[in-house]
């Protein structure tokens, strides 16, 4: 198979572990290396690393004995290293940054769910990870481990989605819900296929990457009863996937699971359109479809890992045409503020006019496509969908502004705000009989 020609590693020092300690993800588990004495039997920290685990307050550290493998020991800029083993950087603040910039708690109707957009939500199961990410969207609330979700809580939000049939869609996320004990998972994944407008249960892990160990044949025969069920992984460089790895990838595609990779774009780590090249191409080798490239999110300890978004733009340039279509992420920036994924990306349109339209293709070939001379538009009464469609108030966006009479979308606040002649409408209401305030003429409210 394709994954044979991935390598497999392992760090000096664990060369001694028999291979079923070695495969068995609870023994990665507990193994986990997080101290400075931890580190220095494996790799020489630098200076920068040292002060950061000498720190106090520091987000959570934690790595697989498997992951921590991957790391070139003799080079301070491995970019695995970097997004795993803390430096000073993490401890400076930086302009624009947030506690939760996606604005998930102010989304949450109860603990663990955030209902962002109209037909999904995403469901926090656990606190807790393999390994942690230094640039994590969570750090808030991920890594104590002496915090995580009751089995109260979960029925909380398993009531929420009983009663609110607009959502088709579940994102199980954290932490990471593979590290969930198998019958805790289970329990969850049965009591949403029990809801009956629940179509889609995805998971959102990168256990697969930080311990690939985990995805046993058990694993997958527990998982393909409950489908449609999707999976999406996160791999940021090509030195995370291995043999492991596609192994791993291979169990899960041959259970029916659908893979995604999710990536986020990290300075010095992933920011090169070759690097990106490589990966995407690795990804689909495995069967594992390319989704979102990410700009790195406001949060606090990341500001080294961010990116001028114009990085972003210039690695789908050197994508898009340059490999196959479904080698392409989606670039996108999760709003701060909770407005959810914005896409960007190159501009291929260059110009319209009422009958064509000039556009571009990755090599800067212009042409034009003629638009059609009639079209008879779409009628929504005769179209079963649209007439049977139903939305939450407020949520069809610029859509509303394109199928409907609707002509300006305001923001929360703006008639307060621009409502300078109040004070005419007010006067207005105290009389019978509106007379129009002259100019000059000494009437004031």
């Amino acid at each position: 198979m394709a994954h044979n020609t991935f390598s497999s590693k392992r760090a000096p020092i664990f060369k001694d572990v028999p291979d079923e300690k070695w495969n068995d993800w609870r023994w990665q588990l507990s193994n986990r290396l997080n101290s400075i004495e931890d580190f220095d039997k494996v790799l020489k920290l630098t200076d920068s690393e040292r002060e950061a685990l000498s720190s106090k307050g520091l987000f959570r550290v934690d790595i697989t004995p498997y992951f921590v493998s991957l790391i070139d020991p003799e080079d301070p800029n491995d970019p695995v290293r970097k997004q795993v083993i803390p430096t000073a950087g993490e401890i400076n603040s930086f302009t624009g940054m947030m506690e939760d910039s996606l604005a998930e708690d102010r989304h949450s109707p109860v603990p663990g769910l955030v209902h962002r957009y109209p037909d999904r939500v995403l469901m926090l199961v656990t606190t807790q990870c393999g390994s942690y990410c230094r640039y994590c969207t969570r750090s808030r609330i991920v890594g104590d481990p002496n915090e995580n979700f009751s089995r109260a809580e979960f029925e909380l939000q398993l009531e929420y989605l009983r009663r609110t049939p607009q959502v088709r869609d579940v994102l199980l996320s954290g932490g990471d819900p593979l590290v969930l004990a198998p019958r805790i998972l289970e329990y969850l994944l049965q009591r949403l296929r029990e809801i009956p407008h629940i179509e889609i249960v995805r998971i959102g892990s990168r256990l697969p990457v930080f311990m690939p160990m985990r995805v046993t044949d058990e694993l997958c025969d527990m998982l393909q009863k409950y489908h449609p069920l999707w999976m999406n992984i996160h791999v940021n460089h090509p030195n995370e996937i291995t043999a492991e790895l596609a192994e791993a990838c291979d169990k899960l595609t041959r259970a029916g699971i659908p893979l995604g990779n999710q990536s986020v774009l990290l300075a010095g780590i992933n920011d090169c359109v070759y690097t990106q090249r490589r990966l995407v191409h690795d990804l689909v080798r495995m069967r594992v479809r390319p989704y979102y490239l990410y700009q790195c999110d406001l949060v606090e300890g990341a500001g080294h890992f961010r990116t001028p978004v114009a990085k972003g733009i210039e690695i789908i340039e050197g994508l898009r045409g340059h490999t196959s279509g479904y080698s392409v992420p989606t670039f996108v920036v999760d709003a701060p503020g909770g407005g959810g994924k914005i896409p960007l990306g190159p501009n291929y349109l260059l110009s319209s006019s009422d009958h064509n339209v000039v556009l571009r293709n990755y090599e800067g070939f212009i042409t034009t496509y003629e638009e059609p001379l009639s079209y008879k538009a779409h009628d929504p009464k005769t179209c079963k969908y649209c007439r049977n469609q139903t939305q939450e108030p407020g949520q069809k966006g610029v859509l509303g502004l394109l199928e409907s009479d609707e002509m300006f979308i305001k923001p929360e606040g703006f008639d307060e705000l621009h409502n300078r002649g109040g004070g005419v409408h007010r006067l207005r209401e105290r009389n019978d009989k509106w007379k129009p305030l002259g100019i000059g003429s000494g009437e004031e409210e």
